[in-house]
């Protein structure tokens, strides 16, 4: 049995235990309070960029921030992830239309503070074929196997597409994107609806070719010129309201580095290894997408981010109309 005294505590210990919680209560608050977490989810691909530099090049820590970027295999996973109240936000590249489907799910979700918009100029979306395929253009894929992204957003885009180029009740195989180019290449689909860099990807590896780059504004938003707004950077209304200084601060220091994605692109474009499938020897050659901030809307690129919504509500996966402008936030 051991000795009582060798587990009691002796006079000194109890002074210095007293001394000790003294100075911890005399510490300013500040310093006893520990930064929250700032949780963003983020789809691996070259539009959440602006995550990427702000974590690796010290923005958000300059700020006081303390942000975690954490990986998903889809959109959809962010978004769950953000109902489930698992996460704070979501990167830029996060499908749109998933965040929206969030909304009609659990109303009130989230603000899109930043987006993606992409056209015939600002390349992201494309469909690209194998780079020894015969085919010339989108039309002559009926009968073909298509495939697309992961997610409702993807599959229903790449529908669109196909319909818009008088291809009748399309089917469309949903891959992870990291498989479009190897699927290509071994002849197990004929083309893909996909993001950059995928494209790139395998025109460097001559495996696959673009057949047609901006297929969203020209096809589903019917203007090639007009910006799709295809993935949005977002905060939770719920962690809006429970730290508001908090994602203020946020919001602020994301800027920055959108800013540093747009003025400094040379600089900032190495970020894109590890936290995409892209290597090393490619980051120099994708082509980045736009990034708007919710603050600089015109009215024409809030309506044509309606009119991509207004696309889901008309085919019946949104169950409702989504408000997009009640959706914006404009710190």
């Amino acid at each position: 049995m051991a000795d009582r005294r060798s587990i009691l505590p002796t006079r000194r210990h109890v002074l210095a235990a007293g001394v000790a919680a003294a100075a911890t209560l005399a510490r300013p608050a500040i310093l006893r309070a520990e930064t929250p977490k700032i949780r963003i989810g983020f789809w691996p691909i070259a539009g959440g960029l602006p995550l990427y530099t702000g974590v690796e090049t010290g923005l958000f820590k300059k700020a006081g921030l303390d942000v975690e970027a954490v990986k998903f295999a889809s959109a959809t996973q962010v978004v769950e992830a953000m109902i489930a109240g698992r996460i704070e936000g979501s990167a830029n590249g996060t499908a749109s239309a998933a965040i929206g489907l969030g909304e009609i799910t659990s109303p009130g979700l989230a603000k899109i503070f930043c987006s993606n918009p992409s056209n015939k100029t600002y390349w992201l979306d494309e469909m690209i074929v194998a780079e020894g395929s015969p085919i010339q253009s989108i039309a002559e894929l009926a009968g073909k196997r298509v495939a697309s992204g992961p997610g409702i957003q993807n599959v229903t885009l790449a529908k669109v597409i196909l319909e818009k180029n008088g291809i009748k009740d399309p089917k469309v195989i949903e891959l992870p994107i990291g498989q479009h180019v190897p699927a290509l290449a071994a002849g197990q689909v004929d083309a893909v609806y996909t993001l950059e860099p995928t494209g790139t990807i395998g025109r460097m590896k001559k495996a696959a070719r673009v057949l047609e780059y901006g297929v969203i504004s020209k096809y589903v938003l019917g203007d090639e010129n007009l910006p799709w707004f295809g993935g949005s950077a977002s905060l939770t209304s719920a962690f809006l309201a429970a730290q508001p200084a908090l994602a203020t601060s946020f919001v602020a220091a994301y800027s920055e580095a959108v800013a540093m994605v747009s003025t400094k692109p040379a600089e900032v474009r190495k970020y894109l290894k590890g936290y995409t499938s892209i290597e090393e020897d490619l980051v120099g050659e994708v082509p980045l997408p736009g990034f708007k901030l919710a603050s600089d809307f015109s009215p024409t690129d809030v309506k044509a981010f309606q009119d991509f919504f207004d696309v889901f509500a008309a085919r019946g996966i949104f169950s409702r109309k989504v408000d997009v402008s009640a959706m914006l936030y404009k710190a």
